[in-house]
């Protein structure tokens, strides 16, 4: 009979969160192929046989952190409420998705990172879950329009606008702060995405 596995004590856990938060830190800076275990180690101020400890390298840090990540990342566009008013519904979206960029912006350059290189290690939940999830709201959009309670457009570049959209000010958050000269930019963009996005659904 297998022994029930030992549940992990509060300085494992504790030590676990902080190595994550140092690799996050790391991979956001400098992608997967520039990270190193001594760069996430000296972020973490932990030994390298220490990260060892916790994880078997480099790749199984990095898979813990899409892991986490992708838990958080789709959240929004699950929202979206087939039973709701297409308008709330998608202007909800963009909200949310700004919302992303202002919290987890290193979360959301991790993502374009890999996105970058091809997805080596995210293709099959990009081509599995994220896929089976865009569709389905997919069809929840055209189903709006041939109710005629929006303007007629192809929804998969609807979403994708948005993720580009939103996204943007996470990923190429210097460039925006080097031409706009302050911080801040989301909060200025909300408003400017609503005007857009409202223009673009009327009917």
């Amino acid at each position: 009979m297998d022994k029930p596995l030992k549940k992990p004590s509060r300085i494992q856990i504790r030590n676990r969160k902080v190595i994550l938060e140092a690799a996050l830190e790391v991979f956001s800076r400098y992608g997967f192929r520039g990270a190193t275990l001594d760069q996430i180690a000296e972020q973490a101020a932990m030994s390298k046989p220490n990260i060892l400890y916790y994880f078997e390298g480099k790749e199984a840090i990095h898979d813990a952190l899409l892991t986490r990540l992708l838990e958080t990342w789709l959240d929004p566009l699950r929202e979206m409420d087939a039973q709701g008013d297409p308008k709330s519904e998608i202007l909800g979206y963009v909200r949310r998705k700004l919302d992303m960029s202002r919290d987890f912006p290193r979360e959301s350059r991790l993502f374009a990172n890999e996105i970058l290189q091809g997805a080596p290690r995210m293709m099959p939940v990009l081509e599995g879950e994220l896929k089976a999830l865009v569709d389905e709201k997919v069809a929840v959009i055209r189903g709006w329009i041939a109710a005629g309670k929006m303007a007629e457009m192809d929804p998969y570049h609807l979403i994708f606008s948005i993720w580009a959209l939103t996204q943007h000010y996470a990923d190429f958050d210097s460039q925006i702060r080097a031409v706009l000269g302050h911080d801040g930019a989301i909060a200025e963009a909300e408003p400017f995405m609503e005007a857009l996005f409202t223009r673009l659904l009327a009917r």
